[in-house]
């Protein structure tokens, strides 16, 4: 990922909790199919390694299955919002995007241990169904559930390398990105609030 100084993030406490916030990922690796990608919820473990280790399953179908061993690349997407150019109020500027992401890469690992792999549903279950009235819950002691694991693979990926980019209009000076910030509550929306909010916590 192109990330210019001005928008690099490297506080690793900044880079979990972001990953934690936005866990649904796009798992990316180049096996011996070519490009393969997969869209699924991960779990960061952020002590074990020295920048953390993401944990998942997919079906043993995924023909990701077959690239145990890649590195793989993980991507990470929060709030987005097209900029306009109009909303500098000043010439010569041109459209731009802000966005926040993070990329993590590692070597993609299986998880054979099956009680490692209905630890990783547990906890993914879990942290999903606990801000439910009535949480669904997993119970690996069933024969329904032990049939849904023997459908799946967990695996890991621990963390080699991680970028974070808060593309937030830092190189503008202040007061375009304060019109910019008014913009973006007249515009409204979950992005656009969140951006605005982003914009906000970086000019104070």
């Amino acid at each position: 990922m192109y990330v210019p100084s001005a928008f690099r993030v490297t506080d690793t406490a900044v880079l979990h909790e972001f990953i934690h916030k936005h866990g649904f990922a796009v798992l990316t690796t180049n096996g011996p199919q070519g490009l393969v990608a997969s869209h699924l919820p991960l779990l960061l473990e952020p002590t074990r390694g020295p920048q953390g280790t993401l944990v998942g399953h997919f079906a043993k179908a995924n023909e990701q299955a077959h690239d145990f061993g890649c590195e793989a690349l993980v991507v990470f997407s929060g709030a987005h919002t097209y900029i306009s150019p109009t909303w500098y109020a000043t010439p010569n500027t041109v459209p731009t995007w802000n966005y926040i992401a993070v990329h993590a890469y590692g070597i993609l690992k299986p998880i054979e241990d099956r009680a490692a792999l209905v630890r990783i549903l547990e906890a993914t279950v879990n942290k999903y169904e606990s801000p439910q009235p009535t949480p669904w819950q997993f119970d690996p002691n069933t024969e329904f559930h032990q049939k849904l694991c023997d459908g799946i693979i967990g695996f890991e990926i621990e963390i080699t390398r991680v970028d974070g980019k808060w593309k937030l209009n830092q190189n503008h000076p202040a007061e375009r990105r304060e019109r910019v910030i008014n913009a973006l509550h007249t515009v409204g929306g979950e992005n656009a609030t969140e951006i605005a909010r982003l914009m906000r916590s970086q000019l104070d």
